[in-house]
Formats: C-alpha cells, sequence, structure tokens
C-alpha cells in the first residue's frame, strides 16, 4: 500500500498540481496585499475618504464607528467592504491568469497538420491507391 501511494504521489501531474497550487496560495497573498494596501486607499481617497475594509452594515442591535469595535462587542456584521475588496482581488486574480494562459497558448508550437496523401484510383477495383504504387493492394492490377 506504501508502495502503491509513493507511485501516486510522485506521478508528474500530481507534483505538477502540488507546485500550481503553492504558486497560487502565494500569488493570491500578492494580489491580496496589492488589493488592501497599494489599490484601494488611492480608490478610497478619490472617493472622499473612504476605506472599503471599514464599510459594514451592524445586523444587530447598536451602532458602532468601526468594524473593529464591532467585532469585540460580538455584534453580527455584514461586511461588504471587505466582500468589494475580495471581488476586486478575484477580478485581478482571473486577468492574471488569463493573460498568462493567453501567452502559454501563444508560444505553444502548432502541430503541422499530416500531409495529405496524394492518391489516384485503380482501373480495375476503383480503390484509392498512392501515386507511387505500380500494383494495386486491393486487386493486385498492374498500374502503368
Amino acid at each position: 500500500m506504501l508502495e502503491e501511494f509513493k507511485k501516486f504521489a510522485m506521478r508528474g501531474n500530481v507534483v505538477d498540481m502540488a507546485v500550481g497550487i503553492v504558486i497560487g496560495a502565494a500569488f493570491g497573498k500578492i494580489v491580496s496585499s496589492f488589493v488592501t494596501d497599494v489599490l484601494m486607499p488611492p480608490i478610497g481617497l478619490a472617493l472622499g475618504g473612504m476605506d472599503f475594509s471599514e464599510l459594514f452594515v451592524t445586523l444587530g442591535s447598536g451602532s458602532f464607528p468601526t468594524l473593529a469595535a464591532a467585532k469585540a462587542a460580538g455584534a453580527p456584521t455584514l461586511n461588504y467592504g471587505l466582500f468589494i475588496n475580495a471581488l476586486i482581488d478575484f477580478v485581478i486574480i482571473a486577468f492574471a491568469l488569463f493573460m498568462v494562459i493567453k501567452a502559454m497558448n501563444r508560444l505553444k508550437k502548432e502541430e503541422a497538420p499530416a500531409k495529405a496523401l496524394e492518391v489516384k484510383s485503380c482501373p480495375e477495383c476503383l480503390s484509392e491507391i498512392p501515386l507511387a504504387a505500380k500494383r494495386c493492394k486491393f486487386c493486385s492490377a498492374s498500374l502503368k
């Protein structure tokens, strides 16, 4: 059983998938940091100093000045600002993947189409045979 597991774990596509998942997770963290720390502050500033991560609605009773205060009080909140950040993360990651796949498809060599075999018809049985043939492989008729 251990030997079977070793064969499974060492197959090329399993290892490739594991590497892809690790790189994807790291890329996701980079994009999240980019959105949260670089992209959203200027957008918030342009919209009048708005901080998207602080946009929330309290579902319970009470009013809280910040999301941290609401969470500290144990109040249920609807954090739509964090959702907006996550949505922007997703769009950026999806666009980046689209560009990577598009570049990979461009680099992939196109397979040459198979050469069409030039054929002629046998005068006896009307079968298609190669032009260079001297005898029909179906009826053995001599070809000139």
